[in-house]
């Protein structure tokens, strides 16, 4: 799984097309998780989506090539610096206690109905 994103003359995404980027993916996915595929806080996030049958986006930021600055443009855009970096339906959820949090609270069935994604 990779990102594909536009390149400047140094062969490496701008700064203004790799927060397009960024933001197009928060955009156009409903449940979208910006992970490290070690990190057990980002692994735990996504078994909780797959026991609900949820769908979801993972992007794997040490497995992308401009991941270190798609985590920066994150931490600018949610104030997050850590993973995972969840965003349900365009809303910065946080992270995976955060998710939990939501989970026990029975807040995350409604986010997950408002943005239209099918859970069980």
């Amino acid at each position: 799984m990779g990102c594909t994103f536009s390149q400047d003359s140094s062969g490496s995404p701008s700064k203004g097309m790799m927060k397009s980027s960024v933001d197009e993916l928060i955009d156009t996915n409903p449940v979208i998780i910006f992970s490290k595929s070690y990190c057990p806080f980002c692994n735990k996030a996504k078994q909780l989506l797959s026991k609900l049958n949820v769908r979801y986006k993972s992007i794997e930021l040490d497995q992308v090539r401009e991941g270190t600055r798609m985590q920066s443009l994150l931490r600018a855009k949610s104030g997050q610096s850590t993973v995972p970096n969840i965003y349900i339906n365009k809303q910065h959820i946080g992270g995976s206690d955060d998710l939990e949090r939501k989970f026990h609270n029975k807040e995350l069935h409604a986010l997950l109905d408002q943005a239209g994604v099918s859970h069980s």
